[in-house]
């Protein structure tokens, strides 16, 4: 901006100077009593350089060995996910809201959302949400406008990242949210039995749970639709390439499901971004959120693909809207697409396998404290986990997750993750770490 233009808006502003300005707009408890202490400017080549240095303090995990999960878990990804979502059509695709345009990115997010239904066996999956989080919380809400109740029932089993943004979220929405404590590493049958009623909208279960075990689903599901609620699945999906899928749990199965879909073809990263899965029965597709892509024909009878039932959005009818997830997750949802495409139902089994097959050689040398069935997940007895996890990086070693952190009820409680990548030597070098902290000789 040229100096006469600056001075010309602050007259017609009423101000003298753009200091003057700020500080009228600013609120005081923003603005600093002395000036910042600012280096020196930098060349552009200084710039590169700075920064550079700092991107060479992070461990990534091209150099630490990761035995970290709890809801992000370093899985292989193939060339192929990068270099497709990498495209330029699908790069930089925004929200499809004119189909005549958009027929190549609502084509995705249609297949996407039938890998999602034969993965989970549901009926409908939407075009994904943000992350597992607030897909958990938005399938709260949808069982609550089903049923109309005052209650919906969780355990600490859940991850608490997840349970930490149902809180959040739900705050003032549904009366009571009552928790159930573990028994075991898993919530037990007879304890929700006992609390549940009629009142109920819906029961929350994860399956694999936070501790990496498994829950006795069939039976659970059971009883909450005895008592007629809902049942809200939380699931990993890499699981689902060895167990039944939520739709054929119980006595006709779970009623919505969620998930993270990070471990599809999506990187850790630095906490995102995530993928939200959602997927549910038909008779309940009304009250689903988030985006639906439908396939239709036109005139001429060519196949197309368009955004349905939008009436329920924000774009359209505000009010009527069933969430406010506005932004467009399709990139991550293609990642998805292509992991699962590439790797197939056989693909995801193997890996299912590799994963199962790595975490049972570790719990043979190093038992977990639950003496549940688990999956790729375990959850381990030591003093003072967070000294050890911080010794363990010496060596480049991603140990596991201090769950002390969580809950004061969880001290000296390690959870480790084993997937497909780790190396036999890997998880030896591992249990050798563990035992020598056990025995006081790692310093």
């Amino acid at each position: 901006m040229r100096k006469e233009d600056e001075e010309r808006i602050l007259k017609r502003l009423g101000f003298d100077s753009f200091a003057q300005l700020l500080d009228e707009v600013v609120p005081k408890r923003f603005q600093y009593e002395k000036p910042l202490q600012l280096p020196e400017p930098l060349s552009e080549l200084e710039v590169r350089r700075l920064l550079n240095g700092y991107a060479r303090k992070n461990l990534d995990l091209t150099r630490a060995v990761c035995f970290l999960g709890g809801g992000a878990y370093d899985h292989y990804i193939p060339a192929a996910v990068n270099e497709i979502i990498s495209r330029p059509e699908f790069y930089t695709a925004y929200t499809p809201y004119q189909a005549e345009v958009s027929q190549g990115t609502l084509q995705t997010i249609y297949e996407y959302q039938t890998a999602i239904c034969n993965l989970t066996g549901m009926e409908v999956a939407n075009a994904s949400m943000y992350e597992a989080g607030s897909a958990l919380a938005e399938a709260i809400l949808m069982a609550h406008n089903i049923k109309k109740r005052n209650k919906v029932i969780l355990y600490d089993g859940i991850n608490p990242h997840y349970l930490k943004v149902v809180e959040t979220y739900l705050t003032g929405s549904i009366e009571r949210l009552i928790l159930i404590h573990h028994q075991g590493g898993g919530l037990d049958p007879e304890d929700l039995d006992a609390m549940i009623d009629e009142d109920v909208d819906a029961v929350v279960i994860q399956q694999p749970n936070f501790f990496g075990c498994l829950e006795e689903v069939d039976q659970l599901t059971r009883i909450t639709h005895r008592h007629g609620g809902l049942l809200i699945a939380v699931v990993d999906p890499i699981s689902l390439g060895i167990l039944k899928p939520p739709g054929e749990w119980g006595d006709g199965g779970a009623d919505i499901v969620v998930g993270e879909g990070q471990s599809l073809g999506i990187p850790p990263g630095f906490g995102g971004p995530y993928l939200g899965i959602f997927a549910t029965r038909r008779e309940f597709i009304r009250y689903l959120p988030g985006r639906l892509i439908g396939m239709t024909e036109d005139v001429e009878g060519r196949r197309g693909f368009v955004m349905t039932l939008q009436t329920r959005e924000q774009h359209i009818r505000r009010e009527k809207a069933t969430s406010n997830i506005c932004t467009n997750e399709a990139l991550c949802a293609l990642a998805a697409l292509v992991y699962l495409s590439l790797l197939g139902k056989e693909g995801i089994r193997e890996v299912a396998l590799h994963c199962l097959a790595k975490t049972r050689y570790l719990a043979e040398a190093i038992p977990p404290c639950y003496s549940r069935p688990f999956f790729k997940e375990i959850t381990i007895r030591l003093k003072n986990p967070r000294r050890f996890i911080e010794l363990a990086l010496k060596e480049n070693y991603l140990a596991g997750i201090d769950l002390s952190r969580f809950h004061s009820d969880w001290q000296d409680l390690l959870l480790i993750a084993v997937t497909e990548k780790r190396t036999k030597a890997e998880i030896d070098h591992l249990i050798e770490l563990i035992q020598s902290y056990r025995e006081g000789d790692l310093q």
